[in-house]
Formats: C-alpha cells, structure tokens, sequence
C-alpha cells in the first residue's frame, strides 16, 4: 500500500464535511419551502452523527472501502452518498420548491470549493506560496508552498484545501448531471414537473435502467470535472 494513511484519513474526513453540508443544505431549503420532515428527522444540522446514523452505508462503509481499495492499487480515491428525508407529498404540492431543495446541496458543494479558492488564493497574496497553472489531471498541491512554509501549518492548510477543491467540485458537478437518482434529475423535474418530471418517474420505476445510466456516468467523469478543475486551479 504506497498511499500515506494521513492522505486516506484526509479525505475520508473532507467527504464526510462536504456530504454533511450538502444534505444539510436540502434539509435547510426544505424547511425553509414548508417541509419539515428533514428537520424532524434531525438532518438539518452540521453535526454529522445524524447524517451517519440515517446513512451509514454511504458515510462511512462505502468510503472506506473504496479508500483502501484504491490504496491497495497505489491511488487516492474517495466515493460516498448520503440522503435526506423529503415529504413526497409535499413535493408533488410545491414541485419548484422542491427544485429548490434539490438545487441547495450541489449549490453548498460549489460554495465550499469556492471558499477553498480563496483560502488558497490568500496564501498566495500573503506571499507563503506560488501559485502555478493546473491542468486538473492530477491531485497534487494547486499552489506551492515557499521553502520557509513548505512544512508545517502552511503546506497543511494548501493539502486540505487543495482536497476540498477536487472533492467538491467532483460532487457538485456529479450531482448536477440531471439523471435519477442525482439531484439535477430533482431540480429539472421539479421545475417542469408535467413533462420531464413525468419522465424520471418512469426512469425511477426502472431500477436496472436508473443503475445503468449512473454506471455510465462515471465513464464521463473526468472529462466533465477535468475542465472545472482547471478552472478553479488557475484562479488562484
């Protein structure tokens, strides 16, 4: 196994931090459109012992199996899912609303990548680290610590930060493509509720169907995040 623990420890706490805030990130907007059954269930919350409880599956057995699977193949890799209670009913009553609700969790992802940016764009502006240009084909360090930082608080702050970018913006995007059960199918779907709306439902009846387009999508993956990540590595 060539892949540092710490490395594994990292972004298995980093999934866990961003699954938390998407699926509090439902349960807020849908507390907010008039449903509460998420905040009864006690989803709307940062603590992630709710979460996991509801999940555990897809918060903790899931990402660690897909860790050390690809530590015993000498890469980092880091998948997970996680899900929030909605009123079915109260969907079908206020389809935009829950478009809404849909449309905040792949929202909270992109905000934390963004907030990655900006921290590691302040370590740059405060002259501890070199930015370079990225090509998003790797998950090495978007910025270079100078020789003086390149251990210590510094280079840890670049590593997490540098995490949080790949992570979420891999869940962000992946979670916007719009196929059941990913919240882009929820977000089209609740806002044309008569016609593409009535569709997913069909596709959500077809397991083996909704299961296969999910398989696929992996295959395309990296050529959808690819470009996003070299975006965001090069605003720094």
């Amino acid at each position: 196994m060539d892949v540092p623990i710490l490395d594994m420890v990292l972004f298995y706490v980093v999934l866990l931090v961003s699954l938390v805030f998407h699926e509090a990130a439902h349960a807020l907007v849908a507390m907010w459109g008039g449903d509460r059954t998420a905040y009864v269930g006690g989803q709307v919350t940062l603590n992630p012992i709710p979460h996991i409880k509801r999940e555990p599956f897809g918060m903790v057995i899931l990402p660690i199996a897909v860790l050390v699977f690809g530590a015993t193949r000498g890469s980092l890799m880091c998948m997970g899912f996680a899900s929030t209670p909605i009123s079915v009913a109260w969907a079908a009553r206020h389809p935009n609303r829950a478009a809404l609700m849909s449309l905040a969790g792949p929202v909270s992802n992109f905000l934390l990548a963004g907030l990655g940016v900006l921290v590691l764009k302040g370590l740059v502006a405060a002259d501890y680290a070199t930015s370079y240009p990225g090509n998003g084909g790797s998950m090495t360090l978007f910025i270079s610590p100078n020789f003086e930082y390149s251990s210590g608080p510094v280079f840890a702050t670049a590593k997490i930060c540098t995490v949080f970018v790949i992570l979420n913006a891999f869940l962000g995007i992946l979670n916007l493509i719009p196929w059941p059960p990913l919240d882009g199918a929820g977000v089209l779907g609740g806002f044309f509720p008569r016609t593409i709306g009535r569709f997913y439902e069909n596709v959500r009846s077809q397991t083996f169907l909704m299961l296969g387009g999910i398989l696929a999508l992996f295959y395309v993956m990296p050529s959808l995040i690819r470009p996003v990540v070299t975006w965001l590595h090069n605003m720094i």
